[in-house]
């Protein structure tokens, strides 16, 4: 019967010991766990927000990347004119005003009329806006047609368009991440054609006439500086 109590004794010793055991054990990794998440976050808040990044430009921002804007495994993706509307819920003038301030971190790309080859002075350009990153995470191509032809071959032009800038960007920089930089919109004829303001923007063709027809044969490439 000694023996019995004995042992019954020690096994009643030993379970405190193992409990605080265990908790000592998982506070440990709680601890290990807080520790990791603010590197996690910090990593993740990559993108500067400068001044035009409202909460407006935000939204459409945000629902451009999830839908159409960014590029996967399995090739480019994009929004055409009627994604494109329908994403950014709002007209094309507004939309293109979106656009304003991004003057000086953006250029526009004008192609030959009814062609999507790019010459020295697109290449020029695309080179120089993507080259001045400057901490931004998101690279937009929105391309453009102007109203010469059918809405179908102005769609499938102003696709062409965009790819061009694309393949570009994936011969010349090499870049593994890429893929996950780049938003694409090729908007055709029927979504937010271009107003002439934007002729006073860095353009491909400096020097020349600057008609609603040239300024819209075209793909407007820019950085954004914003977090989501």
């Amino acid at each position: 019967m000694s023996a019995i109590r004995i042992g019954l004794l020690a096994v009643l010793l030993a379970i405190p010991a193992m409990t605080t055991g265990k908790w000592i054990s998982s506070a440990e990794t709680r601890l290990q766990e807080t520790t990791v998440k603010p590197t996690d976050q910090v990593a993740v808040a990559a993108a500067s927000d400068v001044g035009y990044c409202n909460p407006q430009l935000k939204a459409i921002l945000r629902r451009v990347l999830m839908s159409c804007g960014l590029v996967g495994a399995g090739g480019s993706r994009g929004c055409q004119p009627v994604q494109a509307k329908n994403v950014a819920t709002m007209s094309g003038t507004d939309f293109n005003a979106l656009f304003r301030p991004m003057k000086e971190r953006g250029g526009i790309v004008q192609f030959d009329s009814d062609k999507s080859d790019l010459d020295p002075g697109d290449i020029a350009l695309i080179d120089q806006v993507f080259a001045e990153q400057k901490g931004a995470s998101w690279f937009f191509i929105v391309s453009r047609s102007s109203p010469e032809g059918s809405v179908t071959h102005n769609r499938d032009l102003s696709k062409a368009r965009a790819e061009s800038v694309m393949n570009h960007l994936k011969e010349r920089f090499k870049d593994p991440d890429l893929e996950k930089e780049v938003g694409l919109l090729w908007l055709g004829e029927e979504f937010a054609q271009l107003e002439a303001e934007f002729c006073q923007w860095k353009r491909s063709t400096t020097g020349t006439s600057c008609s609603p027809e040239e300024l819209n044969r075209s793909a407007f490439v820019a950085w954004i500086d914003c977090q989501l």
